[in-house]
């Protein structure tokens, strides 16, 4: 895969954002549905008032888990997680534009997280950028 990309305009440059088909949805974690959300879960963080997984939204109807859904896009390009400036470049082109935007960090690429209903539109505004 390379070595991790940090120069902030090389890392928007070569983002390549990729739109998900799933659909996901934020949900918290309870001791009678771990199982079946951690199970499930791309994603995971722990805070003072509980966990948080990101499951696909047919696992969360499954449980009777209602709340927005989210698409995912991802961004390709394998970012240095010291590296300054994609994340403010992304969520600034989509609050320009009006739409909300989740970034979730991982070790090799960065995933926003928009409304389900604003994939699309979304993926246009971040290939612009790029």
């Amino acid at each position: 895969m390379g070595e991790p990309v940090s120069d902030r305009e090389a890392m928007i440059a070569a983002m390549e954002p990729r739109l998900d088909q799933h659909h996901w949805r934020f949900v918290l974690v309870s001791p009678d549905n771990a199982p079946q959300l951690l199970g499930a879960a791309i994603g995971t963080f722990r805070e003072d008032e509980g966990v948080t997984a990101i499951v696909p939204s047919e696992v969360a109807d499954e449980l009777g888990i209602e709340g927005p859904d989210f698409a995912r896009i991802t961004l390709m390009v394998h970012s240095d997680l010291e590296g300054v400036g994609l994340t403010a470049a992304v969520a600034g082109a989509l609050a320009d534009a009006g739409v909300a935007c989740n970034i979730v960090a991982a070790f090799h690429h960065d995933h926003a997280f928009v409304p389900a209903t604003k994939g699309n539109e979304a993926l246009t505004i971040l290939r612009a950028l790029q």
